[in-house]
């Protein structure tokens, strides 16, 4: 590693000065991304922010929604009761998130500002329109994700929590592990609300988790795994690498499509 100065504010407040004062400052949440970036020198800041202090963890349960601070562990949500009865889907994404050790240390907030192209999380708010607060605002799920590695949070702006809301009547998620590391060649979580119906896919995108508006339309007028069988993504802007190409990733997308909507609930 570089070398770099070390903070861990206590406040809110604290942490987002300590992040503006230093251009090359960067926040650490659960650092399961972070810390091996560190280690690999990919990175090189030259102050890190410790957000572990603040208070930012928890889940909150009301009639029209579910609030999940922004330092909660996965596998607090994968565990939490409230979760697994009003979205199952969601408790089943974050039980399926890397091993036990990753669960216990990475949290939501962190996985959502790295939007890395095959986490999980991303795929989950987008098709469930969730709102992710910050110190400044609530951002919509839409407007959320920007591209690969990509948001739009602005220089120093801190996730706080992310707002699912309630009442979801049918949700689901199914993924194509890598084997060693069990991130998402390709992951699709379906959620079917009031609103509608939304598909969202993570792990196959260049520019990382996106809808797929043509399963949506199929979904809507039948929701079933018959209804989108037939459907084919192309494989155009699709990632491809050693360990799957952009066609085969393009099949998977419709295999755990039809898996989560069969297993939805």
């Amino acid at each position: 590693m570089y070398d770099f100065t070390y903070a861990k504010p206590s406040s809110l407040a604290e942490a987002v000065r300590a992040l503006s004062a230093d251009a090359e400052a960067k926040a650490l949440a659960g650092g399961q991304t972070f810390i091996p970036v560190l280690k690999q020198r990919l990175n090189h800041p030259t102050a890190i922010v410790d957000l572990a202090a603040l208070g930012l963890s928890g889940i909150t349960v009301a009639a029209d929604k579910i609030t999940i601070g922004a330092m909660t562990p996965h596998g607090v949500v994968a565990a939490d009761k409230a979760i697994a009865k009003a979205i199952p889907g969601l408790s089943v994404l974050a039980g399926w998130i890397g091993d036990t050790q990753v669960r216990h240390r990475g949290t939501i907030g962190g996985s959502l500002a790295n939007n890395d192209p095959s986490a999980c999380y991303p795929a989950a708010v987008l098709a469930l329109q969730a709102t992710i607060k910050t110190d400044k605002r609530s951002i919509k799920a839409d407007d959320f994700f920007q591209g690969m590695f990509t948001t739009a949070l602005e220089p120093g702006e801190l996730i706080t929590a992310v707002e699912f809301p309630l009442p979801v009547e049918k949700s689901a998620y199914e993924k194509f592990r890598n084997p060693a590391s069990r991130y998402a060649m390709v992951g699709v979580f379906v959620a079917k609300t009031a609103a509608g119906v939304r598909v969202a896919v993570t792990g196959a995108g260049q520019d990382g988790v996106f809808r797929h508006k043509e399963m949506e339309a199929a979904l809507e007028k039948n929701f079933s795994p018959d209804s989108i069988a037939h459907i084919k993504t192309p494989a155009e802007g699709l990632n491809g690498d050693i360990h799957g190409s952009a066609e085969y990733r393009a099949h998977l997308i419709t295999v755990m499509a039809k898996r989560a909507v069969a297993g939805a609930k």
